[in-house]
This record gives structure tokens, C-alpha cells and sequence, in this order.
């Protein structure tokens, strides 16, 4: 299926998109070879294809949630300008 000009402008004016002239001629030729690889995707014969809605049939493990660092509030609020009873304290 080829895009003539018409059918160029009537895209670009529905979805909202300005190109110029020059770019007029290679938009063109792009938006026609993808339509035609879709074409070919519509003659590929997928009668008794089950449906792949995820490629992996077993769901996901979890691993267990555990700590891995300790607490360093303490250490962390060194670095603060300014704290107090273990909150930092910002400029209103």
C-alpha cells in the first residue's frame, strides 16, 4: 500500500505532526514500507497458534525478603547540614 500526499497530509493533520517538504518524500517511503511489512504479516498462516501472552509458562520466584544492611540513620545524619532528633532540617 503506497501513501500518496493526500493521505500524507490527512495523517499528519490527525496526529498533530508538521514535517517540511524536504522530509515529505522520505516520511513518505518510510510510512509505505512499514505498511507493506505488515502486509506480509497478515498473510502469515497462524491457524491452531494458541495465543502467547508470556513466553515462560512458570510465573516468577521470589526471593525471601531480608535485611542486608544495618540501620545507618546515625551515620547518614552526620552528613546534614543541620539535624535534630534525628530529622534533617530544611529552609522554609
Amino acid at each position: 500500500m503506497a501513501i500518496d500526499q493526500e493521505k500524507l497530509a490527512e495523517l499528519m493533520t490527525l496526529s498533530r505532526l508538521h514535517i517540511g517538504e524536504e522530509s515529505s518524500a522520505e516520511f513518505k517511503q518510510d510510512l509505505t514500507n512499514i505498511l507493506g511489512l505488515l502486509e506480509e504479516l497478515k498473510l502469515t498462516d497462524t491457524k491452531g497458534v494458541e495465543p502467547l501472552t508470556n513466553p515462560h509458562d512458570a510465573s516468577q520466584f521470589l526471593r525471601t525478603d531480608s535485611v542486608t544492611e544495618d540501620n545507618q540513620r546515625e551515620s547518614l545524619i552526620k552528613n546534614a547540614p543541620e539535624s535534630e532528633s534525628g530529622l534533617y532540617l530544611v529552609p522554609q
